[in-house]
C-alpha cells in the first residue's frame, strides 16, 4: 500500500478525502448520539476474549503500527549481532506491543472506573471528541481542496 500511495499522490488524496469524511460522519454520529455508561449499569455482554480480539484487530489494522516499526525499530537493530535483523525487529515489535498492552489496559480500566462513576463527564468526552473529529475531518478536507 505504502509503494502505490508513494507513486501516486491521487491515491493518498483519495485516502485521506475517504479518511477525513468518515471522520466527520464518526464525529456527527458521536455529536448526535453521544454515550455515556451508567453508574451501576450491567457491563457488556461482550466476553473479555472478544474484546480483545476486537481491541487487537482495530490496533493491527492501524496504517500507524506498521510505520512505526519502518521507521524506528531498525535503528535499534544490530546487524552485527549474532541474532538475525528480522528477530531483532520482531522481539523489539513484541515489546513494544506487550508495553502498549499494559498502558492502553490501565487506562481503558481507569476510564471506564471513572466514567461510570461521573455519567455527565463520560457525556462531555463523547461531546469533546465527536467536535475534535468533525473539526479534524474538516481540517483534512479544507487542506486537500486548497492544497
Amino acid at each position: 500500500m505504502a509503494t502505490l500511495v508513494a507513486r501516486s499522490p491521487l491515491v493518498m488524496t483519495a485516502l485521506t478525502v475517504a479518511g477525513a469524511a468518515y471522520l466527520v460522519w464518526l464525529g456527527i454520529s458521536t455529536l448526535a448520539r453521544p454515550s455515556a455508561p451508567r453508574a451501576g449499569a450491567e457491563p457488556a455482554a461482550d466476553s473479555w476474549m472478544r474484546q480483545l480480539v476486537k481491541g487487537a484487530g482495530i490496533s493491527g489494522l492501524n496504517p500507524k503500527v506498521f510505520l512505526l516499526f519502518l521507521a524506528l525499530l531498525p535503528q535499534f537493530a544490530d546487524p552485527d549481532a549474532a541474532c538475525p535483523v528480522a528477530v531483532q525487529i520482531a522481539v523489539l515489535g513484541l515489546v513494544h506491543v506487550a508495553s502498549c498492552a499494559v498502558v492502553y489496559t490501565g487506562v481503558g480500566a481507569g476510564a471506564r472506573r471513572v466514567l461510570r462513576a461521573h455519567p455527565a463527564a463520560a457525556r462531555m468526552v463523547s461531546r469533546i471528541s465527536g467536535a475534535a473529529m468533525v473539526t479534524i475531518g474538516v481540517l483534512l478536507l479544507v487542506e486537500q481542496a486548497v492544497g
